[in-house]
């Protein structure tokens, strides 16, 4: 799941630290990281995109298949990009958004990995109370249009849900979100080798 990395339209919290083109480059950025992280487990990698009416498709998208997101909140359009993907491609299926690109193909395995036979699913939880990957061995339950996203509990809620729907949850690993200025800096430090770190890095040399 991933919004096109246009200026003003994402990563809107890295202001003021961050202008709103260098927010833009540095959403790019993580992009170009998430997609390389799937591409290293997987030859199939479908991006359901959020374009706000631009037909382009982001160049950090590389080889990655491109739908475009559909629904109303993010709940609804997680729910509708599994479910189309499910249609295309019956198997596994995890989703992952573009604000932890400090991500590994390790990482990805490890989610996706525990959501071996229905109904297991598993589920990467975020330090800031959300989730940033869930995976699901068979057919994508539809829960998700129903539980508050963008908030401290959405993670735990986005847990019961599933479980009340008879779904078996299994937890991996926690990541860090990058939602504001210092949670960038952090992820930057940590994964020194990733695209995004680099181009913080050269925002940050910029400046001085």
């Amino acid at each position: 799941m991933a919004k096109a990395p246009i200026p003003g339209r994402v990563k809107t919290r890295l202001r003021p630290a961050f202008t709103d083109d260098e927010a833009s480059e540095l959403a790019a950025a993580a992009l170009t990281d998430t997609v390389a992280a799937a591409f290293r487990c997987t030859d199939r990698v479908v991006v359901a995109l959020e374009r706000w009416g631009s037909r382009a498709v982001p160049a950090e998208i590389g080889d990655a298949a491109v739908i475009d997101q559909q629904g109303g909140g993010l709940g609804e359009r997680l729910d509708n990009a599994l479910a189309r993907q499910w249609e295309v491609s019956p198997g596994r299926q995890l989703v992952i958004g573009m604000d932890t690109p400090q991500v590994t193909p390790e990482l990805l395995l490890a989610v996706a990995d525990l959501a071996e036979h229905p109904p297991e699913c598993g589920i990467g939880l975020a330090s800031d109370g959300g989730f940033w990957a869930l995976a699901f061995a068979g057919p994508p339950v539809p829960v998700l249009s129903k539980v508050p996203m963008s908030r401290p509990e959405t993670g735990a809620l986005t847990v019961s849900a599933l479980r009340s729907a008879g779904c078996q949850v299994r937890e991996g690993p926690q990541l860090a979100d990058v939602d504001d200025a210092t949670a960038a800096a952090r992820v930057a430090s940590i994964a020194p080798a990733t695209v995004f770190a680099r181009t913080y890095c050269e925002i940050v040399a910029r400046r001085s």
